[in-house]
């Protein structure tokens, strides 16, 4: 089983699209899609309530919200800041979830938490699509109350990559954090993950497959044997 670290993930992305030409978009497609296929496995009887941010945690959430959509699932997402801030794939795709005529909503920055307390009491999952593993300190107001809200909610939760707020190196939590019972993790299990007391906030674990060329990892090997390899 394969463990990597914030740093090897993200330079195994960059070697993917640099090195290999693979697009980003294509990544956050066979991630969206490979998180939406999991959920439906593990059985979906009502409404999913989709929590993105504006990076590319949100984009992955937007894609599986698509997914979802196309199955005939009902979907709910909710984007916690102006979809102006969204740039590159995580806008293309939120952009398609527009078009498509997905329920959407903007919580407004004075967030009025009872509003929310109903977007997310009947749901029968909530997606943890708020931050990704590049979190280096705790989550900032709003974001703790609503993170407060997922976690008090009688729903399943499904964290996209990583539970919000929890640091993907040493598996503990940075502040308030997204407490889980799924998390579906990209290419391999965080660095943090083989902390056991991570397991409180991440749940069951699931590693989503990109489609990543075997040729990349055999290329990169020293990467995964030094996580500070940069060359």
């Amino acid at each position: 089983m394969m463990f990597l670290t914030c740093h090897q993930s993200r330079e195994l992305d960059r070697r993917a699209i640099e090195e290999f030409g693979i697009p980003g978009i294509m990544l956050m497609e066979n991630a969206g899609r490979g998180m939406a296929e999991l959920l439906l496995g593990l059985g979906v009887n009502g409404r999913v309530v989709i929590c993105c941010g504006k990076g590319n945690n949100g984009g992955d959430g937007f894609v599986v919200a698509r997914w979802l959509d196309a199955r005939g699932v009902a979907v709910r997402v909710l984007l916690f800041c102006d979809p102006a801030e969204l740039t590159g794939d995580a806008a293309t795709n939120c952009h398609i979830v527009q078009k498509s005529g997905i329920s959407m909503a903007v919580p407004p920055e004075s967030l009025d938490e009872e509003v929310l307390r109903r977007e997310l009491v009947d749901a029968d999952w909530i997606v943890d699509a708020l931050f990704g593993s590049g979190l280096k300190g705790p989550v900032r107001p709003p974001y703790d109350r609503i993170i407060e809200a997922i976690n008090a909610s009688p729903a399943r939760i499904f964290a996209v990559d990583i539970p919000s707020g929890l640091d993907s190196d040493n598996g503990l939590p940075l502040g308030a954090t997204v407490r889980a019972h799924h998390t579906a993790t990209i290419v391999a299990q965080k660095q943090g993950f083989t902390a056991p007391a991570s397991r409180e906030w991440t749940g069951e674990v699931h590693v989503i497959e990109l489609g990543l060329p075997r040729a990349l990892f055999n290329a990169n090997a020293a990467l995964f044997s030094n996580p500070n390899a940069v060359g």
